[in-house]
This record gives C-alpha cells, structure tokens and sequence, in this order.
C-alpha cells in the first residue's frame, strides 16, 4: 500500500463527506424537526458544544462513513 494511495483515498472521502454536508444535513435536520428538535439542539448536541465546533463534529461523523466509502472504492491493485 503506498502512502499515495492512501493520500488519495483521504482526499476523496474528504470530498465525498464535504459535498454530502448540506444534502444529507438538511434531511437530517427536517426528521428530526418531525420529532420535535429544534436546528441548534441538533447541530450543537443539545447545547453541549458550541455551533461551529458542532459543525464540525457532524462533518467528522459525515467523514467516517466516507471513508469507509472510499477504501472500498479505492482501486488498490497496481493498474496494469
């Protein structure tokens, strides 16, 4: 495995979690607006943590599953 490789594999679930944030964020939001919480409970964990470390906290949530993504993804034979 070369540290490209995996270089590369970051990257592009880093894209993957960053162009998914809003989409799935609003879904996110309108279920849970159904059962009744509000947007700032819900991004700030209930008001555990500030909004923009809240952010940034579901973005690295969003990050773990596409990660998972792009090592399955990833192409990791040698191209012939």
């Amino acid at each position: 495995m070369r540290a490209g490789a995996v270089a590369q594999m970051v990257l592009m679930a880093i894209i993957v979690a960053t162009a998914l944030f809003v989409p799935v964020g609003a879904l996110i939001a309108l279920v849970a607006k159904l059962f009744g919480v509000s947007l700032a409970s819900l991004v700030t964990f209930g008001g555990k943590i500030g909004t923009v470390p809240g952010l940034v906290a579901w973005w690295a949530i969003f990050l773990v599953p596409a990660l998972v993504y792009s090592a399955y993804a990833m192409p990791w034979h040698p191209r012939d």
